[in-house]
């Protein structure tokens, strides 16, 4: 945990200068079509044009490589899941079978399974890497502004502002209370057991529910002195206008909404069958 994640990195790309509202609403219509199809021609594409829009963001690998390692540990154990409570799921969708190993019971491996699986890990693919730009993107002070203007409450808005405000204060937390416990000569390192490990990481974890805590009661004392939530409606310091930029980011999202319901839906049904 030596680097932040999951929080705002600023920097000057096309993709910061849009509005947190026109990002917020391209996120609702990108993961929207993502997981109402199982076209794989339209999950493909919407997989490259998320490799292009990270590659425009500047936002480097290196910043967010532990939540995705995460997303693909989390990938990688949810196909394993699939496969072993619904082995023959692809089967029962596409209407054939093409076995390429023969395993005992119902556990044959079939392409129509592996396609199947495929369509469902792009979907992952496709939807986590975006919700995780739109956030390393917005500022949270204004994507709460962005989640009030488009009906949000504000109370929720600046709660959900005060979380991701509040990730790499946990990380800061953990990284120096880790630093304190090693001190005083606590081993977290690889050297030791995982019992052990596991153990020794509650030395850390305790400390920084009670820090966590504490800060929780400051915040809460500090906004209801300010009176807090009295008022139905507040201005917003980061809230931006709608800029030409915006428009034109929102009408091209809408058209590759579009466009992708009317490929998946075109034959009335959500999946592609290349097996037919």
């Amino acid at each position: 945990m030596t680097a932040k994640m999951l929080s705002y990195i600023e920097r000057d790309s096309p993709i910061h200068r849009l509005t947190g509202a026109t990002k917020l609403l391209c996120f609702f219509m990108w993961s929207g079509a993502a997981m109402l199809t199982y076209d794989t021609r339209v999950l493909a594409f919407f997989f490259l044009a998320s490799v292009a829009v990270f590659k425009i963001s500047k936002v480097r690998v290196a910043e967010i490589s532990f939540i995705l390692i995460f997303i693909l540990v989390f990938l990688a154990l949810n196909d394993i899941a699939i496969y072993l409570f619904s082995p023959q799921e692809g089967v029962k969708i596409y209407g054939t079978k093409h076995v390429l190993f023969p395993l005992p019971g119902h556990y044959d491996v079939t392409l129509e399974q592996l396609f199947y699986q495929l369509n469902i890990t792009m979907k992952y693919l496709t939807v986590l890497p975006a919700a995780l730009l739109f956030i390393v993107t917005t500022h949270p002070s204004e994507f709460a502004a962005s989640l009030n203007r488009i009906g949000v409450s504000y109370r929720i808005a600046f709660s959900v502002a005060l979380a991701l405000r509040y990730i790499p204060d946990i990380q800061r937390d953990f990284r120096t209370i880790a630093h304190a416990q090693q001190a005083r000569g606590i081993d977290l390192s690889r050297k030791e057991k995982l019992p052990k490990r596991v153990k020794n990481a509650l030395a850390i974890l305790f400390p920084l529910i009670f820090t966590s805590l504490d800060r929780i009661e400051t915040i809460t004392n500090a906004m209801a002195l300010r009176g807090f939530g009295k008022k139905k409606r507040r201005t917003w310091y980061s809230a931006r206008p709608f800029a030409r930029r915006d428009y034109i980011a929102l009408g091209v999202m809408g058209l590759i909404f579009v466009l992708s319901l009317l490929i998946t839906f075109h034959d009335k049904t959500r999946f592609y069958n290349p097996f037919s």
